[in-house]
């Protein structure tokens, strides 16, 4: 019986451990326990950040003075292919989300379905696009049918990780900037009882932009709103839609932003936002700055804008963000000043903790490579059609796909490609004769083609999936309809697909001087230390690092560095791989100890 008894006692005991938080709406504040509490929170994705480092970010997190880190949780990297979820090592957001708690830090989740985040396909998985009619952010049943076994296998993970029982996530936002894109209330509500339905039995939120606050928000739930700090226009947009009521919360500050290829490196000065931030706090608004942390779009993992005002415009691998927390992780004078801001505002007796040290940084040694063969040459089976696959017809995510064919020569021709996306080398009989680009709107060229029979290759990279606006559903990748040689449709293709989604095995063979290239070499260190890699005379193409894909690298900038995480570097030989697409010649990689970010070339 004393057995029993202690039995009984002890679960009592763990029941009344993981029981001891509440967390509820107030009519003017949200109340933790019963009391009134203001989140200072922070945005850092931890996809976009190596597990190795996520407690170190978030102790930055809470030295900045934030008590709450805000994640989206993306679709595609849990869900790669339909039925096979992952939810391991970088993807295992549970232990993301236990770390926090382990350091005294509360969670706001965000796993929407639709993140947008310039992320590819705004966190939908490619594979979405397959299903005919199916249309998402819709009450289109194959749609919320996949949308519903995604939600519940991320409810498996971390529905217990929220306060109501016992963990550390305060809200969950179901959606993400709806009323940006439509405003159906009877989808909101399938959105709400799906999350319920997965376990997440706390409180749910809205959140959107300024004009977009009525759209967007489901009555019942709290509304939201981004990019808007003037807190006499938060405080009517929610009580607007509330019910006359509070609590307020920013659930997207912006005192940074993000960068396209080709385009400037976007920068705000820390001074433009300090007494911005001020009022909020002083009103006693809630606030999730977005981001804190940006960290690094590994992969091929950015996304792109698109409207039919501005051209295609891909992000760059670099997520630094302008952040208060830069690339690596390391203070910077606007995290230092938020810090003084925040400060003025802590409860009675509290202090901030002390801001660690930067981060020690070395200069990797200039690389050589010493296995070099040209991408031609590591084909793998050709997939054989009439006319061209797409990368979704191919059951290809990410990457490149080379499309090769045979036309009849002995002219000039206009070549020209329906909806090429995005970015195609051609080659006529293994020579580069274009590159088209549709960032610039590239999408044709006169070639001359000699006589006889001739072999047409174009090697396609996607570039990244849109991930905002009303062009979320025409995102297939690759040759996307016909390709014409003087008006005329070619036939009889061969598709080979290049997913280069693992480091590959280089071994010598013959370079063409005009054709892609893979390059292998490795690299001594006797110590570790976050670096850089300096691509500023390189082209265009990806690196990877001890297994590590470190992102893409394109001489038109504004990012001309690749960051390469301590954690994933070793004492001894290191192995780098590069493919280079546009400048086979290169052939010597230097190290750097800062990022460069800001050369548009």
């Amino acid at each position: 019986m004393k057995k029993i008894s202690l039995a009984i006692l002890m679960l009592f005991c763990c029941f009344q451990l993981k029981a001891q938080h509440t967390f509820q709406l107030g009519d003017s504040s949200f109340l933790l326990d019963g009391k009134p509490f203001q989140m200072i929170s922070g945005e850092i994705h931890y996809l976009r950040v190596p597990r190795e480092s996520w407690r170190d970010r978030i102790r930055m997190a809470k030295a900045m003075g934030l008590n709450t880190i805000g994640t989206y949780v993306f679709w595609n990297m849990h869900e790669p292919e339909q039925g096979h979820y992952d939810f391991s090592g970088n993807n295992d957001v549970a232990a993301f989300v236990k770390i926090a708690q382990e350091e005294g830090m509360w969670v706001i989740l965000r796993p929407s379905p639709y993140a947008c985040a310039e992320w590819e396909f705004g966190g939908y998985p490619y594979w979405l696009q397959n299903k005919k009619g199916l249309v998402v952010r819709s009450k289109e049943p194959q749609y919320l049918s996949a949308y519903n076994n995604y939600i519940k296998a991320v409810g498996k993970h971390l529905s217990g990780q929220q306060i109501n029982h016992g963990g550390n996530i305060l809200m969950v936002q179901i959606e993400n900037e709806y009323g940006s894109y439509s405003n159906d209330k009877d989808y909101l509500e399938i959105n709400r009882k799906m999350f319920v339905d997965a376990g997440f039995d706390g409180l749910l939120y809205t959140c959107d932009p300024a004009n977009d606050v009525a759209n967007g928000h489901l009555p019942g739930l709290l509304p939201a709103v981004n990019g808007v700090d003037d807190p006499v226009k938060v405080k009517q947009l929610v009580r607007d839609n509330h019910n006359g009521k509070g609590p307020f919360y920013i659930a997207e500050w912006y005192p940074a932003w993000f960068d396209s290829w080709g385009e400037k490196h976007h920068t705000v000065p820390y001074e433009n936002y300090l007494s911005r931030l001020d009022r909020v706090l002083a009103a006693g608004i809630s606030i999730n700055m977005y981001m804190f942390h940006g960290g690094t779009t590994r992969g091929y993992m950015n996304g792109a804008n698109y409207n039919d005002e501005s051209p295609y415009q891909p992000q760059i691998s670099s997520y630094d963000y302008d952040a208060p927390l830069d690339e690596a992780g390391n203070a910077t004078p606007k995290f230092l000043k938020f810090r003084e801001v925040i400060a003025k505002h802590l409860p009675a007796g509290q202090t901030l903790p002390e801001v660690p040290a930067k981060k020690p940084v070395i200069t990797i040694p200039s690389i050589t490579f010493s296995h070099s063969n040209a991408l031609f040459n590591t084909l793998p089976a050709a997939v054989k059609s009439v006319d061209p696959l797409t990368f979704e017809d191919l059951q290809q995510a990410y990457g490149y796909v080379l499309y090769r064919t045979t036309v009849t020569g002995g002219k000039q021709a206009l070549l020209k490609i329906k909806d090429l996306r995005d970015y195609g080398l051609i080659f006529i009989n293994g020579k580069r004769a274009a590159i088209l680009d549709r960032r610039l709107a590239q999408d044709s060229t006169v070639v001359t083609l000699p006589a006889g029979k001739v072999t047409l290759e174009i090697l396609v990279e996607n570039l990244g999936r849109i991930n905002f606006g009303p062009y979320l559903l025409k995102n297939k990748k690759g040759i996307n309809g016909e390709v014409l040689l003087n008006g005329q449709a070619i036939h009889n293709w061969q598709q080979f697909k290049l997913p280069y989604d693992k480091q590959p095995v280089v071994k010598t063979g013959n370079v063409n001087a005009d054709a892609p290239v893979l390059k292998e070499g490795s690299f001594i260190l006797t110590s570790v230390g976050d670096t850089y890699l300096d691509m500023t005379n390189w082209g265009k193409g990806v690196v990877w690092v001890n297994g590590h894909h470190l992102g893409r690298y394109w001489q038109v900038g504004p990012q001309q560095t690749l960051y390469v995480p301590a954690e994933w570097l070793k004492t001894g030989s290191n192995k780098v791989t590069v493919l280079e697409m546009i400048k086979p010649d290169a052939n010597t990689l230097q190290g750097l100890d800062h990022p460069i970010l800001d050369v548009v070339q």
